[in-house]
């Protein structure tokens, strides 16, 4: 039996229509309100975010570096200045893979792996979003082209004008001026990012480090609008950066160049200081170096060379050199054992040519095997008796001397704006004990007496001595700067004068280096005979390797390197000091043969005019008690 059609059931579709129709009608009521809510809370609600972010994307924010402060010698000739130059730079966020694209770059330019090496080191440093990179400075025009024609394939790369730092007198000045480099990671994380966005070097070393805050300048900026591709369109704001502030060195160019002829090419260091002022007429350290290739970045083989040379050029041996002072320290000797009451200006010593402690078979050899005879203070110290100093040094023992000593600046850092020097060492009691865990022997302080033992000093501290005794005590430290920006700079921290008892003793000691060059046995008297001025003085000479007891010094049996070093101290004119000189060469065997004629040299070339005669300015008649001695 056939099953009933059913018929069509409209009522009920038109049921099922509305209800679909009215949730469409809600769906699309609901997508609407979420809309309206989304544009009302970005349009509204964060209005001033999203319009700043839209400015951000068209606006940018540029640092401007200062120009880094000029630095000159005493008589305004420039030791370090600014050059501009053409430079290579690549922002990250512009280049898209930028390790392909220096790989382009070096190709391009045919430049070396060590080089590309060098590139992507300096590129990795970068610091702030969107800030051009320098990676290779000083382009030719060769290179400028060609970067031109390759363009197309170096997307964030440009070519700029900086001004790069630049050392016209080159290694003249080396150690003490310095010199400036990049900034490295472990610096960056010290400085300031606002006041060094935009700077990529700073000082290293010398002057350039030890001022760098006046040096740098403070930092401006200009806010720039730009395409898509990062291009400035144009101008909106700018703060012009303030340049950084000129330095005036206490150092004269042209003496600066005497020294170093003085030294002939020899391993060594010089320092010229004027005693009234502790201004720094002179700091030669040889040899030296050119300390431009370390500004734009040194290649790996050239630092080597620098760095593994046996003559050690990068070493500064005026503030780093530790050296035994050997017989230059004696007239200070001298001041402290009359000062300390141990001695008088008459005291004699018999020398039969060595000294023996009480009870104690060794013997301490005086440099001249067959010994002096009687000998008085003066001629201790013109001819440089080590016998007399033997005995002046058991009688002042180690306490006395340590505490001396120090007051003349030896065994602690001298100068005023120098970092890098180094303390040197004036042992003691407590530092032998602290040290090596021993006591201190009478003989330690005998050989401490003549320069020699655990003593270690710089040529700047024999020099500040020097000085300390042509001024009779006044302490002035040395110091590099004349006027900072037309200002002086400021002892914040001076050291207290050498007060003595009696002041005589200065004179008597004084007496004994005027002796050293014009007494009739004095040990320089070569040199001091041919002087127009009188100059007080004292050889020394530095022991290398040690000599064993009852063995002779032979130079033969020596390679070059072991010989003594050959050290020499003077103040000139010696009756109105203007000049404290200390010389130090390396392995020169002879303070008096070797560095006595370089000290002369460096004062002819400070106190003489053209003519060869003392300047009108630095002559004073000879005082009575100089004359009458």
């Amino acid at each position: 039996m056939p099953q009933p059609i059913r018929l069509k059931d409209h009522e009920k579709d038109a049921r099922l229509i509305r209800r679909r129709a009215l949730v469409g009608a809600l769906v699309f009521l609901l997508l609407t309100a979420a809309l309206i809510a989304r544009m009302y809370y970005l349009q509204v609600v964060q209005y001033e975010y999203h319009s700043t972010l839209s400015e951000n994307n068209r606006v940018h924010v540029q640092p401007l570096p200062p120009t880094r402060g000029l630095i000159f010698d005493r008589n305004g000739v420039i030791v370090a200045d600014n050059r501009p130059s053409f430079s290579l730079t690549l922002t990250r966020e512009r280049a898209g893979d930028w390790v392909q694209v220096l790989d382009v770059i070096v190709e391009v330019l045919g430049l070396s792996e060590d080089e590309r090496a060098l590139f992507e080191k300096r590129v990795r440093q970068g610091r702030r979003p969107f800030e051009p990179v320098p990676v290779l400075f000083e382009l030719s025009e060769e290179q400028i082209a060609t970067i031109a024609v390759n363009q197309f394939r170096l997307p964030g790369v440009e070519v700029v004008a900086q001004l790069v730092r630049h050392y016209p007198q080159r290694e003249h000045f080396a150690h003490s001026v310095g010199y400036v480099g990049r900034i490295n990671e472990k610096e960056l994380k010290d400085l300031d990012p606002v006041a060094y966005s935009g700077t990529h070097h700073i000082g290293k070393t010398g002057v350039e480090r030890f001022y760098e805050e006046q040096l740098h300048g403070e930092v401006g900026y200009e806010e720039v609008e730009t395409n898509a591709r990062g291009r400035v369109l144009r101008v909106l704001k700018r703060i012009d950066p303030l340049p950084g502030k000129d330095v005036m060195l206490t150092i004269d160019v042209r003496l600066q160049e005497a020294a170093e002829a003085a030294l002939g090419g020899r391993r060594g260091a010089i320092v010229a200081i004027q005693p009234s002022t502790g201004e720094v007429l002179a700091m030669v350290s040889q040899p030296s170096f050119d300390p431009n290739p370390f500004v734009t970045g040194i290649s790996f083989k050239a630092y080597a060379e620098l760095r593994d040379s046996i003559d050690q050029p990068l070493f500064n041996r005026v503030l780093r050199g530790l050296y035994p002072p050997g017989s230059t320290i004696k007239p200070m000797m001298a001041v402290a054992a009359l000062d300390a009451g141990v001695i008088t200006p008459t005291s004699r010593v018999f020398d039969p040519g060595f000294y023996q402690l009480p009870n104690h078979s060794h013997k301490y050899r005086n440099w001249n095997r067959s010994g002096d005879g009687w000998v008085s203070l003066d001629m201790a110290i013109m001819r440089s008796n080590d016998t007399y100093f033997y005995d002046l040094a058991h009688k002042m023992g180690i306490d006395r001397m340590h505490d001396y000593m120090t007051r003349f600046g030896l065994g602690q850092r001298v100068s005023l704006d120098m970092f890098e020097e180094t303390a040197g060492l004036m042992p003691s009691r407590d530092w032998k004990r602290a040290r090596y865990r021993q006591p201190w022997y009478p003989g330690e302080t005998l050989i401490l007496g003549i320069g020699q033992g655990y003593m270690q000093t710089t040529p700047l501290q024999l020099a500040q001595a020097t000085a300390l005794m042509a001024t009779r005590g006044k302490w002035i430290r040395p110091h590099l700067a004349k006027t900072i920006e037309g200002l002086p700079p400021v002892d914040s921290e001076p050291l207290p004068d050498i007060q003595l008892r009696d002041p005589q003793s200065w004179d008597s000691a004084r007496f004994g280096m005027e002796q050293v060059m014009h007494g009739p046995r004095g040990t320089a008297r070569k040199v001091g005979d041919s002087s127009v001025y009188r100059i007080a003085g004292k050889s020394g000479t530095a022991q290398v390797v040690a000599i064993r007891q009852g063995e002779k010094y032979d130079r033969n049996k020596v390679q070059e390197r072991h010989r003594d070093h050959a050290l020499f101290v003077a103040f000139a004119p010696a009756d109105n000091p203007q000049i404290a000189v200390a010389v130090m060469v390396e392995n020169g065997e002879s303070g008096s043969g070797v560095a006595a004629p370089v000290v002369k040299q460096v004062m002819d070339a400070w106190l003489l005019d053209d003519s060869g005669q003392l300047k009108a300015e630095y002559a004073m008649p000879v005082s009575a008690e100089v004359s009458q001695r």
